[in-house]
């Protein structure tokens, strides 16, 4: 039987209502126990770098329903992130995710609300400040205080966090900011995208010189391997740098880092943490599959609206989203409105002592994957 996209949407609003009344003032990673939402909102977690999803879910249920509590929650998590810019440490490259989700959100709905643009704006030239000419690459994270050099790290899923300078650039209408986001995408489609279309998590250039020095393992099983997370950040935030410049490189990459996830499937459809890790123990990460469908659909999107497109090829790309997001309603979603979760299955890393849990940026993007098909969704990036 073919899924019911509204039907879906239908039970999503009905159990976030509950969940967003129950979380009121609270910024949740993942659950602290069963069912029962944490919260990261804290002076020591409020640079955590998910910390703008909660916001981004509570945007797209406001968009799809127009009801004033989803939006007054969105709107306390926005001001509770202000914190985070008084934290230089924790100033790092995820001010996308934190910042389009919340402020920029905010600002799409409502063209008058200046202190949202003022903060998007502030986080755009955090961003951008990250920027290394050598090498042409945004730096990841800072210093960790392990000894460890990260001075010249970039990482892929800064991909997602480039929509920021796309629109600070046409906000402003300064050119700065797109160039840089250009800049880093021309670099992550060269030294992260692999000749198979399978992609690399971290690699360190010289911070000097920018001459590439190693890539690391990261998240996924290790060097070489193909972490299935960062394929999907890969895979959407080349389609996002297509949409955003019409830069037929950017749409040529996302294909083939599409093609190679799709066809790394396994035949029941689940994605692991990782294509290349063992048989066994079998990890699985419902975020993966939720952001890849997202990511599918907006390809498809553009594959269909693009000069250089093919309409079969986009029909390829949704129906393979349809298939991920099948899989998630039939093994992984509760709906329970007692539940805070949606998600169940999600791994943050292969390594970590602990997998397939809830965590929250699983829950947004299998929401906005659902609104992709309903016609609701709010565009956050």
């Amino acid at each position: 039987m073919a899924m019911d996209f509204q039907e879906v949407a239908n039970k999503i609003i009905a159990k976030e209502r509950a969940v967003a009344e129950r979380n009121r003032g609270r910024i949740p990673y993942t659950t602290k126990e069963p069912h029962v939402f944490d919260d990261h909102s804290g002076r020591d977690q409020i640079c955590w770098w998910t910390n703008g999803f909660w916001g981004g879910i509570l945007w797209q249920l406001y968009a799809a329903t127009q009801e004033e509590s989803f939006r007054e929650g969105a709107l306390e998590v926005e001001k509770q992130l202000d914190a985070a810019f008084m934290d230089y440490n924790g100033m790092d490259h995820d001010a996308g995710f934190r910042w389009l989700p919340t402020a920029v959100a905010h600002y799409r709905m409502d063209p008058e609300a200046a202190a949202s643009r003022n903060r998007g704006l502030l986080a755009a030239n955090s961003l951008a400040g990250r920027f290394n000419l050598n090498g042409s690459f945004i730096r990841a994270w800072n210093d960790w205080g392990d000894g460890r050099d990260t001075r010249g790290w970039a990482i892929i899923d800064c991909l997602m966090n480039l929509p920021l300078l796309y629109w600070a650039s046409e906000e402003l209408d300064d050119p700065r900011f797109k160039a840089i986001a250009a800049a880093h995408a021309d670099t992550a489609a060269r030294v992260f995208v692999r000749p198979d279309g399978s992609i690399r998590h971290i690699v360190a250039f010289d911070p000097t010189s920018g001459r590439y020095v190693r890539d690391y393992g990261g998240q996924g099983f290790g060097e070489g391997s193909s972490w299935t997370r960062g394929q999907t950040w890969a895979l959407y935030g080349f389609t996002l740098s297509y949409l955003h410049t019409s830069d037929e490189r950017y749409l040529d990459t996302a294909r083939r880092v599409a093609d190679r996830f799709i066809a790394r499937i396994p035949t029941d459809g689940t994605i692991p943490v990782d294509f290349d890790q063992p048989a066994e123990p079998v990890y699985r990460d419902d975020t993966a599959a939720a952001i890849a469908a997202c990511g599918l659909l907006t390809l498809a999107e553009q594959e269909g609206k693009s000069p250089y497109g093919d309409a079969e090829t986009s029909a390829r790309y949704r129906d393979a989203a349809i298939r991920l997001l099948e899989m998630l309603d039939r093994d992984s979603c509760d709906y329970d409105p007692a539940h805070d979760e949606l998600l169940t299955r999600c791994s943050a890393s292969y390594h970590d002592q602990k997998h397939e849990f809830p965590i929250i940026y699983g829950d947004y993007y299998y929401i906005e994957a659902i609104w992709k098909l309903t016609g609701k969704e709010l565009f956050i990036w």
